[in-house]
Formats: C-alpha cells, sequence, structure tokens
C-alpha cells in the first residue's frame, strides 16, 4: 500500500510531469477527495481525483517556505 502524500490548500505541488506549458509545479486551491489545482505558469485550473494526482507528485512545498522566502 502507498502512504498518502499530506497537502493542504496554498502548497506547492511540483509534478513528475510537466504542463503542456513547460510547468511542473501546481498550487493546490481546495482539497478533499478531488482536489483543485492551478498551473503556477499559465493559471489553468483543473479539477483532479486525489488518488491520481498522488501518482504524480514529485514533491510538495509547504505554503510556509513559500511566504518566508519573500
Amino acid at each position: 500500500m502507498s502512504e498518502i502524500i499530506k497537502f493542504s490548500a496554498g502548497d506547492i505541488l511540483e509534478m513528475k510531469k510537466p504542463h503542456p506549458c513547460g510547468s511542473r509545479q501546481f498550487r493546490c486551491e481546495r482539497g478533499g477527495s478531488d482536489i483543485r489545482v492551478v498551473c503556477t505558469l499559465c493559471g489553468r485550473d483543473m479539477t483532479i481525483p486525489r488518488i491520481k494526482l498522488e501518482k504524480s507528485i514529485k514533491k510538495v512545498i509547504k505554503e510556509e517556505i513559500q511566504i518566508g522566502k519573500n
């Protein structure tokens, strides 16, 4: 059994494969069984089932880290 990846709204998700626009990073807008993510480069938003999204995630960049860098 695979481990559940913990992330919440505001976190940046880095994917294994790039979006057609070239970006690998998506911002999580909403959690639950279906996750709403927005591409950080082109702004496209998508709603993806959690199981499918978890298989695509390479790493999670927490929201607090992003705020601290600015």
